[in-house]
C-alpha cells in the first residue's frame, strides 16, 4: 500500500517538472538590445561641409606678346623673389609668309606708292618754279617801286605772291615726305621671314619675363618650348603661407552663419585646426549636386587661427572638412540620436523602467549629427533603448545586448 503511494509522489513530482519545464521554455524571453545612458555635457551645433584650402592670392602669368616661349627656367615649388628671377624666355615671333594673293596685292600697294612719290616730286618741282618766278617778280617790283615807276600795291601784290609760292613748295615737299614713307611701308609689308637682315629676329632677341611677386611656383601652364599668342597662360605664382578655406555652403545653412564664427578644420591629414569666418558672400549661384539635384550654393571664406607651423603642409587646393558651429551649451542634456523615433508629429524613446521598455515622448532642443538635446521626457541617468527593432514595443522585457551575449 506504502509503495502504491510512494509511486504516486514521484509521478506528480515528474508531471509538475515537465509542466514548470514548459512554462519556462514558453514564457517570453527579454529581448537583447543595446542601452545607452542620458547624461550632460557639451553639445556643439555645426554644419558640415568639405572644403578648399587655397591661396589667398594667386598670379598668373602670362604673355604679353606673341613668340616663342623656351622650356620654362623653374619647376613647380621653386621660390621666386619679385623682379628678380626669371621665369620666361619669349622670342618675337616672324611676320608670317605671304601666299601669292596677299603678295601681288602688296606689290600693286608699292607700285601705287612709287607712282604717287613720282607725282609728289613733279609737284615739288612746279612749286620750285613758282617760287623761283614769285621770287624774279618780287625782285622787278621792287627795283621799279624804288624808281617810283609802280605803285605800292602792286609791290605788295608781289610779295604776297612770293609767300604763296614758298608755302606751296613747302606743301609740296612734306607731301613729298609722306608719299616715300607710304612707299617704304609697302616695300616692308613685302619683306619674307628668309630676307631679315642678320636672319631670323628670334634668334637675335628675347622678351625676359621676371616674377612679379615673391612666392613660390604652384602650377606650370606652359613647360615645353611652343608658340604662344598674348594672353596665353604660362605659369602660376603664390605664397603658401598664406592660405585661406573656402566652402561652398547650402544657401539656408550659410544664413546661419556670419563673420567671426568659430569652426574647425579636420581631415586633411593633420591635427584638427582652429579657423574663423571671414566672409560670407551675399550671392549664391546654382551648382549641380552628384544626384543631379540642382542646389543654391554660397561660399564663404574662412581664416586659419592656428600658427602656420601647425598647417604648414596644408597645400593649395588641398581638400578639407569644415565644421562650423552655430551654436554650443555647457551641461545639456543629451539623447543619443540612434534613439529617437517618430510616432506621429513627435519623437519619442524607449526607456528602460524594471527591465521594460517604456515608449517615452520627449521635447528636443539643438541637435548635431551624434545627439541632440532633451528640453522635457527624460532625466540624467535614464536608460534608453539605441537602434530599437520591430521587437522592441511599449511593455517588452529587454536585458542589456552586452550582459546577455556574456
Amino acid at each position: 500500500m506504502l509503495s502504491k503511494w510512494v509511486k504516486r509522489a514521484i509521478g506528480l513530482v515528474v508531471l509538475a517538472l515537465v509542466v514548470a519545464a514548459a512554462v519556462l521554455a514558453l514564457r517570453p524571453r527579454p529581448v537583447p538590445v543595446d542601452i545607452a545612458t542620458i547624461d550632460r555635457g557639451h553639445l556643439a551645433v555645426t554644419i558640415d561641409e568639405e572644403g578648399i584650402a587655397r591661396i589667398r592670392d594667386v598670379f598668373r602669368v602670362s604673355a604679353p606678346v606673341a613668340g616663342r616661349v623656351e622650356r620654362l627656367p623653374v619647376e613647380v615649388g621653386d621660390k621666386v623673389h619679385r623682379n628678380t628671377t626669371t621665369v620666361a624666355l619669349i622670342h618675337p615671333v616672324d611676320p608670317p609668309f605671304l601666299d601669292i594673293r596677299s603678295r601681288r596685292e602688296l606689290e600693286a600697294a608699292v607700285e601705287a606708292a612709287r607712282a604717287a612719290v613720282t607725282l609728289a616730286r613733279a609737284q615739288v618741282n612746279a612749286a620750285e618754279a613758282g617760287e623761283r618766278l614769285a621770287q624774279s617778280e618780287l625782285d622787278r617790283a621792287d627795283r621799279l617801286a624804288k624808281m617810283e615807276t609802280i605803285a605800292k600795291s602792286v609791290l605788295d601784290k608781289a610779295i604776297a605772291d612770293h609767300d604763296t609760292a614758298t608755302a606751296q613748295v613747302a606743301e609740296a615737299r612734306a607731301a613729298l615726305n609722306l608719299r616715300e614713307s607710304e612707299l617704304a611701308s609697302a616695300e616692308a609689308r613685302l619683306i619674307q621671314p628668309n630676307q631679315l637682315e642678320g636672319g631670323s629676329s628670334s634668334d637675335t632677341c628675347c622678351l625676359t619675363i621676371r616674377a612679379p611677386v615673391d612666392g613660390t611656383v604652384l602650377k606650370l601652364l606652359t613647360e615645353s618650348e611652343q608658340v604662344v599668342v598674348p594672353g596665353e597662360g604660362l605659369l602660376e605664382l603664390g605664397d603658401p603661407t598664406n592660405l585661406e578655406i573656402i566652402v561652398h555652403l547650402l544657401s539656408d545653412d550659410a544664413v546661419s552663419i556670419h563673420p567671426g564664427s568659430v569652426a574647425t578644420i579636420d581631415h586633411w591629414g593633420g591635427p584638427p585646426l582652429t579657423a574663423a569666418v571671414r566672409r560670407v558672400d551675399p550671392a549664391a549661384y546654382t551648382k549641380v549636386s552628384a544626384l543631379g539635384i540642382e542646389e543654391q550654393r554660397v561660399d564663404a571664406i574662412l581664416d586659419i587661427v592656428d600658427p602656420q607651423e601647425e598647417w604648414q603642409r596644408l597645400g593649395h587646393e588641398f581638400r578639407v572638412m569644415v565644421h562650423i558651429t552655430i551654436w554650443e551649451g555647457d551641461d545639456v542634456l543629451q539623447v543619443p540620436l540612434g534613439a529617437l523615433f517618430r510616432v506621429g508629429a513627435n519623437w519619442t524613446v524607449f526607456r528602460i523602467v524594471d527591465g521594460k521598455a517604456v515608449e517615452t515622448p520627449v521635447v528636443l532642443g539643438h541637435r548635431n549629427n551624434r545627439t541632440a538635446e532633451v528640453v522635457e521626457g527624460l532625466e540624467a541617468g535614464a536608460l534608453v533603448v539605441l537602434h530599437p527593432s520591430d521587437r522592441v514595443v511599449d511593455g517588452v522585457a529587454v536585458e542589456d545586448r552586452t550582459a546577455s551575449e556574456g
